[in-house]
């Protein structure tokens, strides 16, 4: 990412059955040993078996949507297609054409820094890469195949992007409904007459004890590199530790907003600079909407990006911007490049990646609202709060954010909701350009909601 590269390839999906299944055989084992998930339960399994039977019947194409609060989900949906719809189809006598699979779609970026063997991993699994950010045609139209003619259903993570929190969710991106359109307009164009559905998926983690002690550790690890004095009591509970936090990201923001109206001449309104008194929580969260703006905007001033839309999508813009900077078309040939060609190429590929650098900052607390606890005071909530304030200082020291702490062993529960059809709506979808802006419109909206009923 420090030097100027030739532009990104796409990856495309090369499905192995004999890798699907020794990945499926050796998901349990690897869940258990690579992750704190120790039990992985679901509900309303008998309705995504069913709608396998019907996909292997020819009947109809769908998409699973799923809810993507952390890492492991993928992990977690893996082990809910090998084992779990598997034991439930046997049980309610519901026969399924094995494996039952899914062509996941997924982030062209996580090959950079999960590593090349990530790409190979997910081509032979059958699924197939996006770029976020930008009009990706090739993989849309990869993705728009697969969904209307692929061996299995499709998969994806409307929000785009993990947030951190089981109970919050991301504005959905708009691509999952768009793409639902466009499969039933394929079949229609192709004389097919499956139905195509879109169908919520649902994950929540929970811990399987209380991991006070563990986050009263990490807060104490926090607290010193922020430079904040320690509270080496022996009483630990939520109500000792919930002064410590507020008093944590309070200090966070006092030390970004001086940075950023320091060094990057930034102005912050004088209320948001100094509050005193009042709602602490409101008090933060007014602060963090504000400092979120204004990382943004240090980002897209050097990009020459205008702030539009919420935060998802200026981070999304940011990030295509930068590799625009770093994956360029004149570099496919270096031989036709001159040495200073390529050191200046360089430059501007490692000022690129600095500057993402505060979109990143940004990307880590889009859905973080300032009242997450306050709202609903669980161990969770406070555990998830105190790991996205993590995550925050490792990228600041230089560190890897993407190993988060483990605080304690979880269970993880996937709730499978109902099936949103798309084809009830594509007779509107067909009719005009507006109508078929609103239709995308309303069933993102609707498939918005349809998660908010899952947690």
């Amino acid at each position: 990412m420090y030097q100027a590269q030739p532009p990104l390839e796409f990856i495309p999906p090369a499905l192995s059955p004999w890798f699907v299944k020794l990945t499926y055989l050796l998901l349990p084992t690897w869940i258990r040993s690579s992750t704190a998930i120790t039990k992985i339960e679901a509900d309303n399994v008998e309705t995504l078996a069913n709608l396998y039977q019907q996909f292997g019947q020819n009947k109809i194409r769908f998409l699973l949507a799923f809810r993507h609060p952390k890492v492991e989900d993928p992990l977690c949906l893996g082990y809910l297609l090998s084992q779990l719809v598997p034991r439930v189809a046997r049980a309610k006598g519901i026969a399924l054409q094995p494996p039952v699979h899914a062509h996941f779609i997924y982030d062209r970026g996580i090959p950079l820094w999960a590593g090349s063997h990530i790409g190979w991993i997910a081509s032979h699994l059958g699924a197939t890469p996006i770029q976020r950010g930008k009009a990706d045609w090739t993989g849309l139209r990869s993705a728009r195949d697969l969904f209307a003619n692929g061996d299995y259903p499709i998969a994806a993570a409307p929000e785009g992007a993990t947030n951190g929190l089981s109970e919050i969710i991301n504005p959905l991106e708009p691509g999952i409904a768009q793409l639902g359109f466009w499969c039933a307009e394929d079949l229609h164009k192709a004389g097919r007459d499956e139905q195509v559905f879109i169908l919520p998926v649902g994950i929540q983690y929970n811990y399987v004890e209380a991991p006070w002690n563990a986050i009263a550790k990490l807060l104490t690890e926090l607290e010193i590199i922020s430079g904040l004095p320690t509270d080496n009591s022996e009483l630990i509970t939520q109500e000792s530790l919930y002064p410590r936090l507020l008093t944590l990201a309070e200090k966070l923001l006092t030390l970004m907003e001086t940075f950023y109206t320091r060094f990057y001449h930034q102005k912050l309104p004088e209320n948001v600079i100094s509050q005193e008194g009042g709602d602490r929580n409101a008090a933060i969260a007014n602060r963090l909407k504000t400092m979120l703006n204004v990382v943004l905007q240090v980002a897209e001033e050097y990009f020459d990006l205008q702030p539009k839309g919420n935060f998802n999508d200026r981070c999304r813009r940011v990030e295509q911007a930068g590799w625009n900077y770093i994956f360029r078309e004149e570099f496919k040939d270096l031989k036709a490049l001159s040495t200073i060609e390529k050191a200046l190429g360089s430059r501007i590929a490692e000022e690129a990646n600095l500057r993402m650098w505060h979109m990143r900052l940004v990307e880590t607390f889009v859905a973080v609202t300032g009242t997450y606890i306050q709202e609903k005071p669980t161990v969770e909530r406070f555990a998830e709060t105190t790991i996205i304030l993590w995550a925050m200082v490792t990228k600041i020291i230089g560190g890897n954010s993407s190993k988060r702490p483990n605080l304690g062993k979880q269970e993880a529960r996937i709730t499978i909701g109902e099936p949103i059809s798309v084809s009830e709506r594509y007779s509107v979808y067909k009719e005009s350009r507006v109508g078929a802006r609103q239709s995308v419109a309303d069933l993102t909206k609707d498939l918005q909601s349809a998660f908010g009923g899952l947690i």
